[in-house]
């Protein structure tokens, strides 16, 4: 939590280069990109913790599995070995890791008054919301970009080259919003740093183990295939393993409107469209609908 001292010059800050922007939509969107990604500069902790997590799973399970469910993915994605299985997998919770440290954020900001005094400036409060995802989505595309370098590393093969790692972080970042407005929604719900935080991880282990993370859904049993079929994490794994590995990999819908590789890309991306718009209209609502006086 920041000090008195640091929130007075973070308001100042804020109201200067609201007054810079002209209040343009685009200009407090600006603001709020470079507020919240300062924040972050200045406390690393919670970037490395989001990081940390999904890099032991994706060397534990490597290490621990690799041989074991080698099998499976051979039956299930043939030529393939399980570091390159796993490591769209990872990407996808490594987006969920960080967005549950968008709503954590905004709790802090409401506990530290910081976010009244965003309240009262003439910004934009949609502008608020969109600032504060733009800065939190380009560091998960970074933190992806470091898990499918790791990944590399261990002997995981991008089939699809540099156009595709670009892809899956794309796909992450896509996944990762959905995610980010349900966290700060829990938050502006909540008002409380360890409900928020609760909340958020009762979900995410169960959407990635019941899910094509890690093993292909043809070998899992059949009431966990039942709940993968509707999973978003299904969808963003196999969107991103599809881009992975070169090929059509989606597992719980069949298209075969295009070509090879995007008939297992776009099934998945129209989903996470489709979940960001509903989870983003449902957290910009509940921020609208906000004034000064409800979080005093």
């Amino acid at each position: 939590m920041s000090s008195p001292s640091t929130d007075g010059q973070s308001d100042s800050s804020v109201k200067r280069e609201a007054a810079r922007s002209g209040n343009t939509f685009v200009g407090d969107v600006w603001v709020n990109f470079k507020r919240w990604n300062l924040k972050a500069v200045r406390n690393p902790f919670v970037l490395v913790v989001s990081l940390v997590q999904p890099i032991i799973f994706l060397v534990l399970f490597t290490e621990v599995f690799g041989n074991v469910a080698g099998g499976a993915v051979n039956q299930g994605i043939p030529g393939i070995n399980y570091e390159t299985f796993l490591v769209p997998a990872i990407a996808i919770q490594v987006a969920l890791a960080a967005a549950i440290t968008s709503g954590v954020g905004l709790v802090n900001d409401i506990e530290s008054g910081m976010f009244e005094k965003v309240l009262v400036t003439p910004m934009n409060r949609t502008a608020v919301f969109v600032g504060k995802t733009a800065a939190e989505v380009f560091r998960i595309a970074v933190q992806i970009g470091i898990i499918l370098g790791l990944g590399v590393l261990l002997g995981a093969e991008i089939v699809t080259g540099v156009v595709g790692a670009i892809g899956i972080m794309a796909i992450g970042v896509l996944f990762s919003l959905w995610f980010v407005a349900f966290s700060n929604t829990l938050a502006i719900l909540t008002r409380d740093q360890e409900s928020t935080i609760i909340g958020a991880n009762l979900l995410q282990f169960p959407l990635l183990f019941l899910s094509s993370a890690f093993l292909p859904l043809a070998a899992l049993p059949d009431w966990i295939q039942t709940f993968a079929r509707i999973n978003p994490v299904t969808y963003g794994v196999d969107a991103t393993r599809s881009l992975m590995v070169g090929r059509d990999v989606m597992t719980v819908v069949d298209v075969a409107w295009f070509n090879g590789v995007l008939n297992g890309v776009v099934p998945g991306v129209a989903v996470l469209v489709a979940l960001a718009v509903l989870f983003g209209g449902v957290a910009v609502y509940l921020l609208s609908r906000v004034s000064s006086s409800d979080v005093k």
